[in-house]
């Protein structure tokens, strides 16, 4: 049927990889990755990611090689270099997976369509997770979910491979784009190795930490899985890992807390697929409120010096200033310390979510849109359908880092503040910002700077606006439209591999796990 072109995305694996088992089956294979300078200029990307892609790359290539074929990276924006190659080396068919990202990659996806159809080459989109594209209700969305995850997972198949017209490219030079570097020095790995064995380490030893220890910054780094930027990346099939849980749970002699936290983490793998389904359902959601009448509410109030504050560190919360130190420094942060950043960007600083989620959506490497923008606007109570989730940064302090271990690791001019003042240290006496040698205060040469806003006013005068558009009829009327395009379903007949999931989302944040 004439040469099969690959076109990995955000699927780089050769395992469970529908485009690459089908594309085997019919004909010699090319298998391609397009580094495309237009998204990674755009301002939800970052070095960060950019150097975990490469890595993933790298693994890539050598599971291709196992299978018969070379990964070529090229270079350019993708119809244009899908026409360069077609002109050198004519292909019958293009497989991809299909992609649920940001406005720039759904644009392009059109534009490769229109390629194709004008090339006479036959654009195949194959599923890879629990993502339904033109879903027509969400009254199927969780039985559909069931059936892909119980699906027979794809063996990698022996590829024949197709002649390559000209010499291998280049990895391109982040720096010679002119973009802002940005390597955290702590940062996961990269690639199908690491992200296998994360996946082990979490299921045979990590997963007995799961329940109780997801929520502090403290545990979260070993209690969490860490498998997020895996799925998002596609070093991992979400059906693998689905199953692989459960096969877990059905070994004899499982030590009850590893149970309780593999049924856990099993419920927030299908939350997982059931946030990025909103953005599948409604891409513009990235970019417009998702209930249009919350339309006004904090565009016009933007401040630019609340916003400098919250991505420098310097808030005065110090939970928070650790939280986005921590951010700045790993790529990645627990799901409840997400919330808190998010919800203290939206109430007691007033900001907008799309301009504080493009810059968090640089900070993950984890970056998932559909999760992302879902996640930044039921944050910031834009939904219609969501309950109003403010964290205070204090309280979360005092829950989740009592001692301030980790407000000290992440923040050294504290460490010598005493735990009576560490979690507000503006009321520290002057006498004991003396004697651990930390000034707190807004003058040049202070140690510490005074909070941003006084919290409990500014969480107060945002609730209100909020809870007084919530209540105007505008709001109320547009509420049920919304539930029914988004909102969970309450499974008719669970199975039991899982529990029936909430009629309408209200736990906490399914951001990462």
């Amino acid at each position: 049927m004439g040469t099969q072109l690959v076109w990995f995305k955000r699927d780089l694996r050769v395992h469970d990889n529908a485009a690459l088992t089908h594309a085997a089956a019919l004909g010699p294979v090319m298998c391609v990755y397009i580094v495309e300078p237009s998204y990674w200029r755009n301002s939800d990307t970052s070095q960060r990611q950019f150097d975990f892609l490469h890595e993933c790359l790298r693994d890539l290539f050598v599971q291709l090689k196992a299978c018969g074929v070379r990964l070529q990276v090229l270079t350019g924006e993708v119809t244009e270099v899908l026409d360069r190659l077609h002109q050198a080396q004519a292909f019958s068919h293009l497989h991809a997976h299909e992609e649920t990202g940001n406005a720039l990659t759904y644009e392009r996806d059109k534009a490769v369509a229109r390629w194709c159809a004008t090339r006479n080459v036959q654009w195949q989109e194959h599923s890879q997770n629990g993502v339904v594209r033109r879903l027509p209700s969400r009254n199927q969305w969780s039985a559909l979910w069931t059936q892909r995850m119980q699906a027979p997972q794809l063996i990698a198949p022996t590829l024949t491979p197709a002649p390559w017209p000209w010499p291998a490219e280049r990895w391109p030079d982040w720096q010679a784009w002119g973009l802002a570097l940005d390597a955290p020095p702590e940062r996961q790995t990269g690639g199908r190795q690491a992200a296998w064995h994360t996946l082990q380490s979490f299921l045979n030893t990590r997963s007995g930490q799961y329940r109780g220890g997801i929520s502090s910054p403290l545990s979260a780094t070993s209690a969490c899985s860490r498998l997020s930027p895996y799925l998002s990346w596609g070093c991992l099939s979400m059906r693998e890992v689905v199953q692989a849980t459960e096969q877990t749970l059905v070994q004899p002699g499982l030590d009850p807390w590893t149970r309780k936290g593999l049924v856990a983490f099993t419920s927030r793998l299908h939350w997982h697929c059931h946030f990025m389904q909103k953005l599948e359902s409604e891409p513009a959601i990235e970019h417009r409120n998702m209930h249009r009448g919350y339309d006004g509410l904090r565009e016009g109030d933007w401040n630019a010096a609340h916003f400098e504050r919250l991505r420098t560190a310097t808030t005065g919360w110090p939970l928070v200033d650790a939280c986005v130190t921590m951010l700045q420094h790993t790529g990645w942060l627990n799901f409840r310390m997400r919330a808190m950043l998010v919800s203290v960007a939206a109430y007691p600083l007033w900001l907008h979510w799309r301009e504080v989620g493009q810059w968090l959506a640089g900070q993950f490497v984890d970056y998932e849109p559909g999760i992302h923008w879902s996640q930044m606007q039921m944050q910031s109570g834009t939904t219609g359908i969501n309950t109003t989730r403010v964290y205070n940064p204090i309280k979360q302090a005092q829950d989740h880092d009592p001692q301030g271990v980790f407000v000290r690791r992440w923040l050294p001019v504290l460490r010598r503040v005493p735990d009576t003042w560490l979690f507000e240290p503006w009321k520290m006496p002057p006498s004991v910002q003396a004697q651990c040698g930390v000034v707190v205060g807004s003058h040049v040469g202070a140690d510490w700077p005074e909070p941003v806003v006084d919290l409990p006013a500014a969480t107060r005068s945002a609730k209100a606006l909020l809870h007084a558009r919530r209540s105007t009829p505008q709001v109320r009327q547009g509420k049920q439209a919304i539930i029914e395009q988004h909102a969970s379903r309450r499974a008719t007949q669970p199975t039991k591999r899982r529990r029936a999931a909430p009629a309408i989302e209200d736990t906490q944040t399914q951001w990462d796990f």
